[in-house]
């Protein structure tokens, strides 16, 4: 109560403010203008506005103030950092709070993966809130490393930093009303359910949201978003590496209706996250399309804040932590400093302030059995074959039936009509299972690369253009402990180490980056045709994603929710 009081005398004025930000053109996201003052800022916190007396008074000359952005879904663990490194990377551009499934490292690691999480978040400077994942594993059609129940959410659901429950990707098991999943949903008792709901319409998604469902961040369409906005549903416009959503959801936008909007990355690559940045490249595109810049701060700040019920974040108000951007240029959202509780952590293009050698460390995650190079063959047992189509931009995919390539009574890659081998080899509990298909798209003329990210149950996912590089894939992608490898003549031509889970790296921000870079290069030498392959990769196992995928289990029928045959005589 005294430190209260305190801090109420400073907001009084009858002490020093620490800080006092003159001159500043305030972006109010609460009122929806642009107006010059000056902020006080004492003990972390915003205090008000006006003529106070400080500590430190920094004149920025009608710079623009925004409170800090707020990314309102985003899986960390698809940058491949650590939570310190992708800290350091998010602030850079603007981003002081983020809402995280970590999703990916719960279906490796199960509760001690959350833990890990949870306990990273107290060495960074990020705000971080977790919805805790509702889906491990996403589906019964693969092999999980873990298992998580309505029990073991019930057990951290009132964790500080925990905001709601991750989103539902059973979305066949919420709408038919299984048991298991709907006390998974009732857990989050007073806080948010995030949704997961692609192309649902009509009476399944009103038996969706009716099952108190909160958000959904998959709409591809105006059409999709508007149907979902209609039913109470809060819109994430998703804009990441693989999955741009931004173009097309936010024609539906309106000063009347933004308010059910968040920004939203989902999944993003590290070297996207270099190039382009993060909410801040939302905030910028958005903008460049037509939306009201206001508007589009607010879809930025204060919408996820309001939606997640997030403490203290999203505006420049009274009470409110210090979270802020100045900008030189609000429309274009050039970023001239970052603050974090009243402290400047990013200035004249470099991270100040920033806590080093932080480190955190998680059991081992690599436990496949081991395979033979014969047992990545595929006998033939028909003349035609359902091959999984890769849809551009999407990770939706299509399926279409095509001539199978035999030879010595085995199917093999047609590289001539860009059919290429996919297998998913288990790798969690040594059960030796392989999911053998094949996939049309990646453009590969060689060689094979492959990844121990393949969504949701991350087992090992290699496509290639014949059975010995695949193979070559395998042995050095688990002598890595997991990662990225590009195989080409039965040698490693570029690799990034994912030990942590066989997701995250330990290497730095700019060093995954790079790393990653590379992959993508060699991969384009080796014919690839895709900006981001390994995005599109890791999609190819996501079994609640229409239309065609696979897992270890085999080729998957999304639509009918089944493991199907791969021949289609």
């Amino acid at each position: 109560m005294r430190n209260f009081l305190l801090k109420l005398a400073a907001v009084r004025g009858e002490i020093k403010a620490d800080t006092l930000i003159k001159n500043a053109q305030v972006i109010n996201v609460l009122s929806g203008e642009i107006h010059t003052e000056d902020v006080a800022i004492y003990d972390g916190r915003f205090i008000g506005f006006g003529d106070y007396e400080a500590e430190e008074v920094i004149d920025v000359d009608g710079l623009f103030m925004s409170p800090g952005f707020i990314d309102g879904h985003i899986h960390f663990e698809s940058t491949m950092l650590t939570l310190p490194e992708f800290s350091r990377a998010v602030l850079q551009r603007g981003g002081t709070c983020v809402v995280i499934d970590p999703h990916e490292i719960a279906n490796v690691l199960g509760l001690d993966g959350i833990r890990y999480v949870l306990d990273s978040i107290g060495q960074i400077p990020l705000d971080v809130f977790v919805m805790l994942p509702s889906c491990v594993p996403a589906t019964p059609l693969e092999t999980s490393g873990s298992t998580i129940t309505h029990r073991d959410l019930n057990y951290m659901i009132q964790e500080e930093r925990v905001a709601g429950i991750g989103e539902m990707m059973n979305f066949p098991a919420v709408i038919k009303g299984d048991k298991e999943v709907h006390q998974r949903i009732a857990v989050a008792g007073w806080k948010k359910v995030d949704g997961h709901a692609p192309g649902i319409s009509g009476k399944n998604l009103n038996a969706y949201v009716f099952s108190n469902i909160d958000s959904d961040h998959e709409s591809t369409s105006a059409r999709e978003a508007k149907e979902k906005l209609r039913k109470g549903m809060h819109i994430l416009i998703r804009e990441g590496t693989s999955e741009r959503n931004l173009s097309e959801l936010i024609k539906i936008v309106t000063k009347e209706n933004s308010w059910h909007f968040s920004f939203s990355t989902d999944d993003k690559h590290p070297d996207d996250l270099f190039k382009e940045g993060h909410i801040d490249y939302s905030l910028r595109k958005a903008i460049s399309l037509g939306l009201d810049p206001i508007t589009a701060y607010q879809i930025a700040t204060i919408n996820p804040a309001n939606h997640y019920r997030l403490k203290n974040v999203g505006a420049i108000k009274p009470r409110y932590w210090a979270d802020f951007v100045l900008l030189s240029d609000y429309k274009n959202v050039k970023i001239e400093s970052v603050y974090k509780k009243g402290i400047p952590v990013f200035n004249n293009n470099k991270l100040i302030h920033f806590p080093s050698n932080i480190q955190s460390t998680v059991r081992s995650a690599m436990n496949p059995d081991d395979v033979t190079l014969d047992q990545l063959k595929i006998p033939a047992k028909g003349k035609k074959i359902r091959v999984i189509d890769i849809l551009p931009n999407q990770i939706v995919t299509d399926e279409f039936i095509a001539q199978a390539k035999v030879k010595n009574g085995f199917v093999e890659s047609n590289i001539a009509e860009d059919i290429l081998k996919i297998v998913v080899i288990e790798r969690h509990k040594a059960t030796g299972r392989i999911g053998k298909a094949f996939v049309r798209g990646f453009g590969l003329k060689q060689g094979a690369i492959a990844s121990t990210v393949a969504h949701d149950s991350h087992n090992i996912v290699i496509v290639g253009t014949n059975d010995a590089d695949m193979f070559a894939a395998f042995e050095r992608i688990r002598r890595l402990k997991g990662g990225f490898v590009v195989i080409n003549n039965g040698q490693s031509a570029a690799e990034l180490p994912l030990p942590i889970a066989g997701l995250l790296s330990t290497k730095s921000f700019e060093e995954t980056a790079t790393d990653l870079k590379n992959l993508k290069q060699k991969v384009k030498i080796l014919g690839g045709t895709h900006e981001s392959p390994f995005m599109i990769l890791s999609f190819l196992c996501l079994s609640p994603i229409p239309k065609l995928k696979i897992t270890d289990l085999g080729l998957i029928d999304v639509e009918n929710f089944k493991v199907t045959s791969l021949f289609a005589d």
